[in-house]
């Protein structure tokens, strides 16, 4: 067994002031793996590739990680019918509970209760994390310690790169969840990076939409960054290694714009290989992977993505590498971490698929991506989804 050194982390969050963290505990068995796959007692392998590399990452990050000082978001709860004594910073909850209040923690008076605003902190590693598929093979990220939805993240690939949109309006259509013209709001999670005037309007663009301002699919539209500076450059000369598609832009941000990419460089290389095939190789670089929610879904999509290029220029989708440079756990993701860590995962391929009759990347829908081999039902029985507060 493992341990999460939880004192060590407390007494960094005394140093600070803040609230120490409660775990329900803090070991957790030592994921075992035999070439790049995770093994049972007898030595069998289980779960995908995804699940050994996922195992891998947690163990790191709750081995090795380090506690930022300066967190950005704050977590909010709230109590309903909670009383708050200003003078003993202390709240009272109905159910007679006492709530200590730090000093960087914040009491918000709301309709029916109060809301207390604390410090989201992480456990974060810088170096050392990277991730390889043979898609060729089958391989891919998907795991099976919690089920994963795809739709929304080949969605959301096609929205930036295909529609090259920063339209929150036309992302919910192509979701199928646009109630826009009826009631105004915006039902996907980027509705938190849509830009708004100091009242809480949205800023509207040609089509009366918000938006998510100049990045992201704005960035790509300016420059058509991975049709012409990918697919028709490797049209153009499939040997060549200058075939990049960046969405840190500078001088994009310069204007208004929400959410900075995290996923943000693809370097994509032709490989003619031995066995007579050429394929289509392709690297994501990533700043900052909140891992617990997102590490699965973020590869997921790329890998969608690089499957979608490589059959609109003839090729086999090849190796998918992904290189994270800092991942995080949220403090309030930990115990959900070593419940994972906990999980035996189900055993399958999970491999990602394309519609094999599009040839052209423009033509590609959400549903022309499909997932086979993932038990979806026998996953949710055995690894129920997980619950991940937010930061906001």
């Amino acid at each position: 067994m493992k341990e999460f050194n939880l004192n060590r982390f407390n007494l960094a969050k005394l140093k600070l002031q803040e609230q120490p963290l409660v775990l329900k505990k803090t070991t957790y068995p030592e994921p075992i793996a035999q070439d790049g796959y995770l093994v049972n007692e007898e030595g069998e392998r289980i779960g995908t590739k995804g699940d050994f590399y996922t195992k891998r990452i947690i163990d790191t990050i709750l081995q090795k990680g380090t506690l930022d000082y300066y967190p950005r978001p704050h977590y909010v709860d709230f109590y309903e019918g909670a009383f708050y004594d200003e003078s003993i910073r202390e709240l009272l909850t109905k159910e007679g509970e006492k709530i200590s209040v730090f000093p960087k923690d914040s009491i918000h008076d709301r309709d029916g209760g109060m809301e207390l605003w604390t410090p989201a902190h992480t456990l974060s590693v810088n170096q050392g994390i990277e991730c390889t598929y043979d898609l060729s093979k089958g391989e891919s990220p998907m795991i099976t310690l919690r089920p994963i939805a795809m739709k929304t993240g080949v969605a959301e690939i096609l929205w930036i790169y295909q529609k090259e949109s920063n339209d929150l309006v036309l992302f919910d259509e192509m979701l199928g969840n646009n109630t826009w013209n009826q009631d105004h709001k915006i039902n996907n999670w980027w509705k938190d990076w849509a830009l708004r005037d100091r009242n809480g309007n949205y800023f509207l663009n040609h089509d009366g939409h918000p938006t998510i301002g100049s990045c992201y699919g704005k960035t790509v539209r300016r420059r058509h960054m991975l049709k012409k500076e990918v697919i028709e450059s490797i049209k153009q000369n499939p040997d060549g290694r200058r075939n990049i598609s960046c969405l840190w832009q500078q001088d994009d941000f310069n204007e208004s714009h929400g959410l900075k990419p995290c996923a943000f460089l693809t370097i994509w290389n032709v490989r003619h290989d031995w066995d007579g095939k050429d394929y289509l190789d392709m690297t994501l670089i990533q700043r900052s992977c909140d891992f617990a929610t997102a590490g699965c879904i973020n590869q997921v999509q790329y890998v969608a993505l690089q499957k979608m290029v490589a059959q609109s220029l003839s090729l086999e989708a090849g190796t998918f590498t992904w290189k994270p440079i800092n991942v995080q756990l949220y403090d309030r993701h930990i115990d959900q971490a070593i419940e994972m860590m906990e999980r035996e995962p189900v055993t399958c391929q999970a491999e990602i698929t394309c519609n094999e009759g599009i040839r052209n990347f423009d033509d590609f829908k959400i549903g022309d991506v499909r997932l086979v081999d993932y038990p979806r039902e026998l996953i949710k029985k055995k690894n129920p989804q997980l619950k991940f507060p937010l930061g906001i």
